[in-house]
């Protein structure tokens, strides 16, 4: 068995990848400043970005939630996989033959490399089964549906055949054990034995935000198939329904260039949307639209503004009506404008396209509703607006959707609307828009968990955290000391290492800055010993393993704070301005101490005396230099 991969390895895989790629695959990035890239926080909900990418170091740090590391770390904690396995996957990213050392070891079969190995494997077997006699009924609903063999093969829909174990053979030839088959839900457990969890069906792949294959779903084609009309993957150790939607890795790039994405019902849909030219279409994968997803869906549309669309698209039946206000239940989670859009005779995009065409399903997104006013008037058509009563009842259920809007430019305008389409007075209608935007009413809440009556339980005791340089005071001394070390940091190319050891000689106000500079000085001095490279004065990682433990988020945080300046051509400037005025300001104090030491000394001690003055000359001279450079 392979054993512990080499660090020269590990090193230079790292050096090889663009962590801004690895990251952009799950995230929105936008430019924060020269080098620097920003986007909502995939490992928080957050409204604003306080996500920070450097691809220069390699370095991403949350400035919300506190998560930092490299692109190792980032792939083990967004796709839950071992560090072995997130360095083999960049390795074969980029091309790179590992090496492994003996006396190691890392994870044998049935880690997730494995199973998603083995569900790779299945979607070839699956797709090409589609071309099979057996498939002629899968081809054939394909084709009533107006797909052809091209749009079949762009969405790798494939077909599983009426057997028990012809893809469970297939697997285990290729080398799978049944352990790990049945650890990637594509088989079931029997009373004996383990069969082919999908039979007689279309297949459908699931794969995520990277494109990787982790599920599948199946759509009932046979009269006999006493199963449900559509047969997902369970839960695994690489597919969770709640966090994956069909279709959006194919989607991504153009939600997050045009800030809009369509939320569709089915995989048809979706193939049907892409196919008619509306490609940020996607779909949830047998479950309903659900807080996970919204999740996801920030973070590819990079959701900070209400720049953006969330258009949801539902059948025109009783279903759809109650999906829609399932979606609206969830509105609020999203910064951008959300809309309904609902074709007039209640036909999917699918049928839509198949009746009309692919320009049909263009106008049905372009005429799009805002979901409140979906809302309002779906609210509305429960009641009878003949009828003072109705009427009346209607105003009590509608005030509280008005008042729900966030944007408060859009609240008046939906409030004239409610008492319009009520045939009410404004200021009834907005009476009662504003009493329903009160907490309870107008009353106070209890605080959640806490009874009306009984008193809050204890504030519990601080959980102790990391330092963070949101701790940092804002006098003005300490923030010349953390841009100091982040020009340190971030560009010791170009301080130069001479001013980068002037630097770490100051002395610190700051005890938590002064620790990094401390770190600083440790790798500067460890690079320059002897058979030691000085091409990288100071890395970032080797400051991190420098620094005692609870100063290495510290460090992270100033790798990747975005600079003040716009451009190049600003930042050498800014890169040495800040160390050099972090310089003179030790020089001014150096001089302050030799001055008073000066009025202290004995003129008749006139070596003292002089060596106080030539001190102060050499002060002198260094500033000069300072200035002058």
């Amino acid at each position: 068995m392979a054993g512990r991969i080499r660090q020269s390895d590990v090193e230079e895989v790292k050096s090889r990848t663009n962590i801004a790629d690895i990251v952009g695959e799950h995230v929105a990035l936008k430019s924060a400043g020269v080098g620097s890239m920003k986007g909502l926080c995939p490992f928080h909900d957050e409204r604003s970005p306080s996500f920070h990418v450097r691809p220069q170091l390699g370095y991403y740090h949350c400035f919300g939630c506190g998560e930092s590391g490299d692109v190792y770390t980032f792939l083990q904690r967004m796709d839950h996989v071992s560090f072995t396995e997130a360095v083999e996957r960049l390795a074969e990213r980029v091309g790179y033959e590992l090496h492994y050392e003996d006396g190691g070891s890392h994870e044998g079969p049935g880690n997730r490399a494995r199973l998603l190995a083995a569900n790779r494997a299945a979607e070839d077997w699956f797709i090409a089964q589609l071309t099979s006699p057996e498939a002629e009924v899968g081809r054939r609903f394909l084709g009533e549906r107006g797909f052809d063999a091209e749009a079949a093969r762009r969405f790798g829909v494939g077909f599983a055949p009426k057997s028990w174990d012809a893809l469970t053979k297939h697997l285990r030839g290729k080398g799978f054990t049944t352990d790990e088959i049945t650890a990637s839900g594509l088989v079931s457990q029997g009373d004996r034995n383990v069969y082919d969890r999908f039979r007689g069906r279309l297949i459908w792949p699931i794969r995520d935000v990277t494109g990787q294959t982790v599920g599948f779903g199946a759509r009932r084609l046979l009269e006999d198939d006493q199963g449900p009309k559509y047969l997902n993957t369970p839960e695994t150790a690489v597919y969770h329904k709640a966090q994956v939607l069909y279709g959006l890795d194919l989607a991504k790039r153009e939600i997050s260039k045009t800030h809009r994405v369509v939320v569709v019902e089915g995989y048809t849909d979706v193939m049907a949307c892409h196919l008619a030219g509306v490609t940020t279409a996607i779909a949830t994968c047998g479950t309903s639209f659900g807080v996970d997803h919204i999740k996801v869906l920030r973070r590819v549309l990079g959701d900070d503004s209400a720049d953006g669309e969330v258009v949801f698209t539902f059948d025109g039946d009783a279903a759809g009506q109650q999906a829609a206000m399932r979606a609206f239940a969830e509105e609020r989670r999203f910064a951008a404008q959300t809309f309904v859009a609902v074709a007039p005779d209640g036909l999917d995009p699918c049928d839509l396209r198949l009746a009309r065409g692919d320009a049909a399903v263009r106008s049905l997104v372009e005429a799009r509703t805002p979901m409140f006013e979906f809302v309002i008037r779906h609210t509305l058509a429960r009641f009878d607006l003949e009828t003072v009563e109705g009427r009346v009842a209607a105003l009590r259920a509608a005030a509280p959707v008005v008042a729900e809007i966030r944007d408060p430019a859009l609240r008046p305008g939906y409030t004239r609307e409610l008492a319009r389409m009520l045939g009410m007075e404004l200021d009834e209608v907005g009476r009662a828009v504003r009493r329903a935007g009160a907490p309870n009413g107008g009353q106070r809440m209890p605080q959640a968990g806490v009874r009306p009556g009984e008193s809050a339980p204890a504030e519990p005791a601080p959980v102790e955290r990391p330092y963070s340089i949101t701790d940092l005071p804002g006098d003005p001394a300490t923030r010349l000391e953390r841009d100091a070390l982040q020009a340190m940091l971030q560009y010791p190319e170009l301080v130069g290492e001479d001013l980068l050891r002037h630097g770490v000689d100051c002395r610190f106000g700051n005890g938590t800055l002064a620790a990094v500079r401390d770190g600083i000085a440790s790798v500067l001095d460890s690079a320059s010993a002897p058979g030691r490279s000085a091409a990288t004065p100071v890395a970032v990682d080797r400051v991190v393993a420098e620094v005692p433990a609870p100063f290495a988020a510290v460090v992270q945080q100033l790798a990747v704070l975005p600079v003040p300046q716009r451009n190049e051509a600003e930042l050498l400037g800014w890169a040495r301005g800040v160390v050099e005025s972090l310089v003179h300001r030790e020089l001014l104090r150096q001089k302050q101490e030799l001055l008073g030491r000066l009025q202290r000394t004995d003129p008749a001690d006139t070596a003292a005396y002089t060596m106080i003055q030539r001190a102060l000359v050499e002060i002198e001279r260094e500033r000069r230099s300072l200035r002058s450079d």
